[in-house]
């Protein structure tokens, strides 16, 4: 009871007889005063505590509103007592208050949470979150779910991990007969749900056709995830693949994972280098494909998925299908759409528009007028095999923008070394010989100098990304290591 004052009672005579009477009997009056003091003082207090009741409920809705997870209140017969406007925003649901709910956990625990079903009426949800028992519990107020629908974490996942930049038929440069052919069959493929086989040589741009092929088809609102099959070891890539669970081996995450599949669930996966993917994987990419269910690494829940797949590869699978290393029954399951990238070199009446896209978009970058390019370098340039391909040209382009002076030209001062010796299209590099089989008189290079300019060559063809310079350090036949070390002590030369 507080002791704050809210009011006075007394008892008033209105005549002398009824005084006496009262003063007679002091003691039996005071009593029932004291009662009923007793008596209003307790309503009274009942009055204010539940008006802190309702402003305390009012304070906790209010919050639960704000709370980007969803939250649903349950009681003992797992009706819903309450619910945020996120929970109703992810079940979908504009009123559950008073729908009956059946929470079961899957097993799976992923993202510091665990999943679990939700079955209200007719639908099913799949949520990530975590289920509270109230310490005093009641028939109205007994658990409260903390959820995110497996919807939204993908999209959060997806949107932290993306780095996806988004192509058009537009991007793919070029007007030979090759590049027209290509833009016409992508638009023609891209409705469809059917797997498409990207093939080319490396630098050729296989993704940049897989990302054409999303965005004019009607998925192209949801999710591309690219996954390069050679870039993750082959003990990790399985896991990458189709997620896992908290405890599923040594070393993984203890939250767990979410899989390139699950994450591309109703969008398309591209699986890039799919010839390096191991002959055990190829078996559980074959039954995916052939499902369309995945089971994390750990768990043994099926998970239903719509993905479109791409995939690419710059290998001979059929070679490699007559060598055993890759399964025949894939490749076909794969091979539905076949989209072939010719190389740069068999298609020359690209390298012009392609070389002044690149020079301007360095230009721009580095801050420098871009003029025009010489008649005698647009020779050189079309002359060259490309055996990088278009990643070698938009290197080569670039290096030639860095050199490029403040007359704005890219002239044959601009090019790498090994492309000055280029005469006109179709010849090799000019090297005289006489029948007399005296070799033309020539500088001879010191080693080290020659081996800076090979490291040069494999960067400008490779370029200088993570996966650029392993490249370039096969092709070198040194190891990543040693292409590092190499590279400080070229830097290291340079600034002294």
């Amino acid at each position: 009871m507080s002791d704050e004052v809210i009011g006075i009672i007394g008892l008033v005579g209105t005549s002398r007889e009824q005084k006496n009477r009262i003063l007679e009997s002091e003691k039996l009056y005071m009593d029932f005063l004291g009662q009923i003091a007793e008596f209003i003082s307790a309503k009274a207090q009942e009055y204010v505590s539940q008006e802190s009741r309702a402003a305390m409920l009012g304070a906790l809705n209010c919050t639960m509103d704000y709370i980007t997870q969803g939250v649903m209140i349950l009681g003992r017969d797992g009706t819903v007592t309450a619910a945020n406007e996120t929970a109703r925003q992810q079940l979908k649901i504009p009123q559950p208050e008073g729908l009956q709910v059946q929470i079961q956990a899957t097993g799976d625990h992923l993202n510091n949470n665990n999943e679990y079903t939700l079955n209200i009426g007719e639908r099913r949800y799949t949520v990530m979150g975590q289920l509270h028992s109230l310490p005093q519990t009641t028939k109205r107020y007994a658990e409260v779910l903390l959820f995110q629908s497996s919807k939204s974490v993908q999209k959060l996942l997806y949107e932290m991990t993306s780095t996806v930049q988004t192509m058009s038929c537009r991007n793919i440069i070029g007007d030979s007969p090759q590049t027209r052919q290509l833009r016409q069959d992508i638009q023609k493929v891209a409705q469809s749900t059917s797997t498409v086989l990207i093939t080319g040589e490396s630098g050729t741009g296989k993704e940049m056709v897989a990302t054409a092929i999303w965005n004019a088809s009607d998925r192209k609102d949801r999710k591309f995830v690219a996954l390069n099959c050679a870039a993750i070891p082959e003990a990790l890539l399985e896991s990458e693949l189709f997620g896992y669970v908290k405890g599923a081996f040594t070393g993984a995450d203890p939250n767990g994972r979410i899989g390139k599949f699950e994450l591309a669930n109703k969008g398309v996966i591209f699986l890039d280098e799919i010839g390096d993917m191991p002959l055990y994987l190829q078996a559980k990419l074959l039954r995916v494909l052939q499902e369309r269910k995945i089971v994390r690494i750990g768990s043994n829940q099926l998970i239903p998925i719509d993905v479109r797949v791409l995939a690419a590869t710059n290998k001979d699978l059929k070679e490699m299908i007559r060598e055993k290393k890759f399964r025949e029954d894939l490749y076909y399951r794969l091979n539905v759409i076949p989209l072939e990238i010719a190389p740069l070199r068999e298609r020359r009446e690209d390298i012009e528009e392609l070389t002044l896209h690149f020079a301007r978009r360095y230009a721009q970058l580095f801050k420098k007028d871009f003029w025009k390019i010489t008649d005698d370098v647009m020779e050189r340039l079309k002359s060259y095999e490309w055996k990088g391909n278009v990643r070698e040209l938009e290197n080569v382009t670039e290096f030639m923008v860095n050199m490029m002076g403040p007359n704005g030209i890219l002239d044959d001062s601009t090019l790498p070394r090994e492309l000055r010796c280029i005469q006109s299209v179709g010849q090799k590099p000019q090297i005289q010989q006489h029948e007399t089989s005296v070799v033309q008189e020539e500088a001879i290079l010191p080693l080290k100098e020659l081996e800076q300019r090979e490291i040069r060559r494999a960067l400008i063809k490779h370029g200088t990304t993570t996966q650029g310079k392993k490249a370039a350090a096969r092709e070198l036949g040194i190891g990543l290591a040693t292409l590092y070390r190499k590279l400080d002590e070229i830097e290291k030369g340079l600034s002294n």
